[in-house]
């Protein structure tokens, strides 16, 4: 785990954690990646290579195919005279709505690191930018769903990450305090989300971040995976607790 200087000591106890989804506790990109080539591929246009829309992925199933198209027409103007963008997004929503908890899977440890967070009392959300029933049909298909007091997707607020009112809203609804809450993502976006909110900006270096390592977007930590968060939550309660003056 790598701490960033100046961060909060480990006295701090932690009541909320939100979580990103892609890249943070599923991995996703393969299903993401087929889905969208199913779409270009009814519409005549050839595939394009899984790592190039791994890249994309991070604010949104419609955004990443949005950005997808711009690129295909800028290399092939001639794409965009008889391909119409509404079409190829119908198509892709439908190929998500098929593919999506086929394939994915979560990473190593989260849901036992999830399970032990719960059953310790700390409340837990999950905030995607992904449109909310893709979130959920993820969360099922993983039996992560039952974990979460709170899931959030891109549709379910009038700004969706790294706008300060997503993670604020989190804390409003969980009865908590932004000084006692942490969000854990893969990207720049989950580090800008919980810095513009208030809240500790925690990563796991895995995922995706448009191909870039997460450490340059600065979070106060980097955990190895959900195990290393789970440790640090807990024992940050405890010696909370430990150094509490009895009353």
């Amino acid at each position: 785990m790598l701490r960033a200087q100046g961060e909060r000591g480990l006295t701090m106890s932690f009541d909320i954690i939100s979580f990103d989804l892609d890249g943070t506790l599923l991995d996703t990109a393969g299903e993401i990646a087929q889905a969208a080539n199913n779409a270009l591929q009814a519409h005549g246009i050839d595939p394009r290579p899984h790592a190039e829309i791994a890249r994309l992925i991070g604010e949104g199933s419609r955004a990443l195919m949005l950005k997808l198209l711009a690129r295909i027409f800028l290399e092939r103007p001639v794409v965009s005279d008889h391909v119409k963008s509404d079409a190829v997004l119908d198509r892709f929503e439908h190929e998500l709505a098929s593919t999506l908890g086929r394939h994915a899977s979560p990473y190593e440890g989260v849901h036992d690191g999830l399970t032990r967070l719960r059953q310790a009392g700390v409340r837990l959300a999950c905030v995607s930018n992904k449109e909310l029933r893709h979130a959920l049909t993820l969360l099922r298909a993983a039996a992560l769903h039952d974990l979460f007091d709170l899931v959030l997707g891109g549709d379910s607020l009038p700004e969706r990450k790294p706008h300060a009112s997503v993670l604020r809203h989190v804390v409003q609804v969980l009865q908590g305090d932004t000084r006692r809450m942490a969000h854990v993502g893969d990207s720049h976006i989950d580090v800008e989300a919980a810095r513009n909110a208030g809240v500790q900006a925690w990563a796991v270096p895995y995922g995706y971040n448009a191909g870039r390592p997460v450490w340059e977007a600065k979070p106060q930590r980097i955990f190895s995976g959900l195990a290393e968060v789970a440790d640090h939550v807990l024992a940050s309660r405890h010696l909370s607790a430990a150094l509490s003056p009895v009353k």
